[in-house]
């Protein structure tokens, strides 16, 4: 979720990565190549209040706005399932009896 004309705050939590820049995957023109090499690492939202020595709720905001206006992009983490599954697990373990 961004923003919209409501007011309303994207959904972060503190290990979403944002990246900075655009969302095109074309390569930059070469004059741009040079300025785009030295280009800042994903941070998480808890890294970059960290960074700006600003609180969580504030920094939510900024964020916000910055993803409404596209500058930059929200990655959130995958969630994953707390046990495998059993069933692949006997796959796997009937598989390697096999051998």
């Amino acid at each position: 979720m961004v923003a919209g004309p409501d007011g309303e705050r994207a959904d972060l939590d503190l290990v979403t990565l944002i990246v900075a820049g655009s969302p095109d995957p074309r390569p930059p023109p070469p004059p741009n190549r040079r300025r785009c090499s030295g280009s800042v690492p994903p941070l998480s939202v808890a890294e970059v209040s960290a960074y700006l020595s600003l609180p969580f709720s504030v920094v939510t905001v900024l964020l916000t706005d910055m993803l409404a206006a596209e500058l930059v992009q929200a990655r959130f983490p995958i969630v994953r399932k707390a046990l495998p599954d059993r069933s692949l697990l006997e796959a796997v373990m009937h598989g390697l009896q096999r051998l």
